[in-house]
Order: structure tokens, then sequence, then C-alpha cells
């Protein structure tokens, strides 16, 4: 997973008590999943690879995970606090939106961000708490403005930018902190609040400290 400040930000609101490990374990199985559809070149054999993702999640309900550390920390981490490897397995199926879809119009662009960002996030509210239905919508959002911000083609960019802003206009209240902390961060980007200065990091700072 690449150092990004912001995320390191989002993970020091999840109390050290466990939960921080698991929310790290989520994170980094979105960053595997992003990582293989970032090197595949040939459609078919991304599939392949993403299917192994989702058979290996599956089996962690029923068996040890195999010598990789994504997978051992989910079966260490995670999977205790009631996820379960099959819930994670869906978000397999949104990253393969990304492969299965030659066009991405804005019904698979929802699809996508409902499987990579509302799953997601709905397995990390099982780990931090807080309403389900608001974290859901938060990560159909940031998983979105993610993708725009790595898409080539300029259409597809702007219309993931406009259901994003879509789904992340509403409030922040109700989600967890480090999701909606995760949320805000790419509201503000949306917004075109630059990194780094202090406009963003006092939004970022109040509502570390308010929740809002």
């Amino acid at each position: 997973m690449h150092h990004d400040p912001e995320r390191d930000l989002a993970l020091a609101y999840a109390p050290d008590d466990g939960r921080r490990a698991a929310l790290s374990a989520l994170l980094a199985l979105d960053a595997a999943m992003g990582d293989v559809i970032r090197s595949t070149t040939q459609p078919a054999l991304g599939q392949i690879r993403l299917a192994w993702w989702r058979e290996q999640l599956a089996k962690l309900d029923s068996a040890p995970p195999p010598a990789m550390p994504v997978l051992e920390a989910l079966a260490a981490d995670v999977l205790p606090r009631g996820v379960t490897g099959v819930d994670l397995s869906r978000i397999v199926d949104g990253w393969d939106v990304l492969i299965e879809e030659e066009a991405l119009d804005d019904d698979a662009l929802d699809r996508f961000g409902a499987g990579r960002g509302g799953v997601l996030f709905a397995a990390a509210t099982r780990v931090l708490g807080g309403d389900r239905a608001a974290a859901e919508r938060l990560g159909r959002g940031w998983a979105l403005f993610d993708l725009a911000r790595h898409q080539s083609d300029a259409a597809t960019a702007a219309r993931a930018d406009r259901l994003a802003g879509e789904a992340l206009a509403g409030s922040l209240r109700g989600a967890a902190r480090p999701l909606g902390m995760l949320a805000l961060s790419a509201r503000l980007e949306l917004a075109g609040v630059p990194q780094g200065g202090p406009k963003r990091a006092a939004r970022l700072m109040w509502f570390g400290l308010a929740g809002r």
C-alpha cells in the first residue's frame, strides 16, 4: 500500500485495541485488488487472478490462510470480529466490474462503487461500529473518487467524479470516525482543496474532534 498521510490519519482514529489492525488489513486487501487491476494487460488473465482471490477469501471461513500477508492479516484481525471470508470476497466482485465491462457507464460505475467501497466500508463498520447505511454510501463515493484519479479516459473520470460527489455530498455523521475521515479526504479533493494546505488540515482536524 502506497504511503498516504491522510489514510494514515484515518487509521490513527481507529482504536488501538485490534480494530486499527483490522481496518489496516481491510485497506491492504483493497490495495491488493487495485494492484491486480493495474498490472492486468489481458482481461482473461485478470479475471483468473481475481477468481483466485475470491476463492482464497471464501476459504478463510473454513481453512487457515495461505502464507500471504494480506490473507493472514484478514484471518487474524478481521474474521474474529464477525466479518466472513465470503463477505470479503464480494469486494472482488466490485473490482471485477473494471475488467468485465468494456465501457464504464453509470450502471457499471455504480456496481463498482457498491462492490468495492460499499462492501469494504460495511465490513469496516462491523469492526468499528457505526451506521452501516451511511458507511456504504460514503464507501461508494470514496471508491468512485479513487477510480476517477486513476482513469485515463476523461469522460469516464468525469462520470465517476459526478457519482462520487453525489454519494459524498450527504452528512458524514453515523459512519465510524476513520471511515468519515477517508470520505472527507475524498470530498475535499473533489472540491479542489489542496493537500497539505492549512484549510484542508483544519477541516480534517475539526472532523477528527467533532465528527462532523
